[in-house]
């Protein structure tokens, strides 16, 4: 039999009606009903209800907190994490975020950018009796979290811009993109933050990259350093420690 140039299409039906499911909310960035989903792909909305019912059952997909719209679940972020690439991320950077945090008694968390959001792929809760710590899969819009504007920060331009326009999309009140690129440029000229907590009173967030030898930020490590009045923290020393520890994880994945 001869074969032509022509690329050879396959179809499989179910398939791709699993993945429209899934590529439609990720893109909406909000939950859906399954009438919604049905009619923003042009299909009934009994075969939908049967896809929904499997990829609820895989676990690729969750309901709300009201249970009436359905949404991405991390499962599909947990699979890219098992790759070669991100499981060298988490395997060289945890050590070295484990012994910092131990070193400055405060919360510390492994952050990385995924589709417009920060991911929160590690933490270490410092060993003191009180902390600050947000759970592993914890996720916020770029530009609504410190830790986003450093990722941000640190990328080339046309990366930069995928990621401001990816996070926008999520937020209710987006930031005037003008102004978010003038933070930006701030923010890698400084070359770290450290600033309160957008939400939790008491709470400083000081933030650095971990930079690779093209000046991008393959992740951050965020502390979240919690003011007592007896001993109040001293942010400049702790910032100055996060900038060593990120030197040796970004050292450590370039060797």
């Amino acid at each position: 039999m001869e074969m032509n140039d022509e690329k050879l299409t396959y179809s499989a039906p179910a398939l791709e009606k699993g993945l429209d499911i899934l590529e439609l909310l990720a893109n909406a960035g909000h939950p859906m009903g399954t009438r919604q989903i049905a009619e923003e792909l042009g299909r009934s909305k009994n075969e939908i209800f049967r896809m929904v019912h499997v990829l609820l059952g895989r676990g690729y997909i969750q309901r709300d907190e009201s249970g009436d719209g359905l949404m991405l679940s991390n499962k599909l972020f947990g699979l890219g994490m098992q790759t070669a690439r991100a499981r060298d991320l988490v395997s060289t950077a945890a050590p070295i975020v484990e012994r910092f945090a131990e070193q400055v008694h405060q919360a510390a968390h492994l952050v990385v950018a995924h589709r417009g959001e920060t991911v929160i792929i590690a933490a270490a809760s410092g060993g003191a009796d009180m902390n600050f710590s947000l759970k592993l899969g914890y996720r916020r819009p770029l530009a609504d979290a410190h830790s986003g504007l450093v990722l941000m920060a640190f990328q080339p331009q046309t990366v930069r811009d995928r990621m401001i326009a990816e996070c926008l999309t999520l937020m209710r009140e987006p930031p005037d993109p003008t102004t978010l690129g003038a933070e930006l440029d701030e923010v890698r000229r400084q070359g770290a933050i450290i600033h309160e907590s957008r939400d939790i009173v008491g709470v400083t967030d000081i933030v650095c990259p971990i930079v690779t030898k093209d000046g991008r930020a393959v992740a951050c490590v965020t502390v979240a350093a919690v003011s007592r009045r007896s001993t109040p923290p001293n942010f400049e020393a702790i910032l100055a420690r996060l900038k060593l520890a990120c030197d040796e994880i970004a050292t450590e994945l370039a060797g």
